[in-house]
């Protein structure tokens, strides 16, 4: 796995996002530079709530699912419940929702703007059990920094 520098990801997330008036633009810079930043990914995106459903937002990767209904797959499970979703196998998720036949492992995380869920960032990986407890609490902690930087007044991409 990756020995990945989280407080230095912070500090750049906030360099790249600083001055930044568009959401839909610092999440897709927030998306780049985890995809390039994380080794062992392959799909790294934002899926934004939308009425009942997440709908795809800025991602990295092979085309995705568009329409994920709450409380459905990893992503769904994670936007109801509203705690980070992190499975070593994605074959033993139930209801597990198949978007690339080459992932295997999957870290989701609630995004929350004033306590308020926006959307989850989805991480998927084509190694078993590829995210460990540091990748979920460093993740966590950058989903955090980011709501926190993201713009007011358009933060729901709308």
């Amino acid at each position: 796995m990756s020995n990945v520098d989280y407080d230095l990801l912070r500090s750049q997330l906030r360099g790249l996002l600083a001055g930044e008036t568009d959401a839909l633009a610092a999440t897709s810079n927030f998306v780049a530079l985890l995809f390039t930043a994380l080794d062992g990914v392959n799909w790294l995106g934002v899926y934004v709530l939308r009425a009942d459903e997440l709908v795809l937002g800025p991602f990295q990767g092979k085309p995705a699912c568009v329409h994920i209904p709450i409380g459905k797959g990893v992503c769904g499970v994670a936007a109801s419940t509203g705690k980070t979703q992190r499975v070593a196998d994605v074959h033993d998720f139930p209801g597990h929702i198949v978007c690339d036949v080459e992932s295997r492992s999957e870290l989701v995380v609630p995004l929350r703007v004033d306590a308020e869920l926006i959307g989850v960032l989805d991480i998927d990986s084509p190694s078993l059990a590829r995210f460990t407890e540091t990748d979920q609490r460093g993740i966590e902690q950058l989903c955090a920094a980011f709501c926190q930087l993201l713009p007011r007044g358009n933060e729901r991409f709308i």
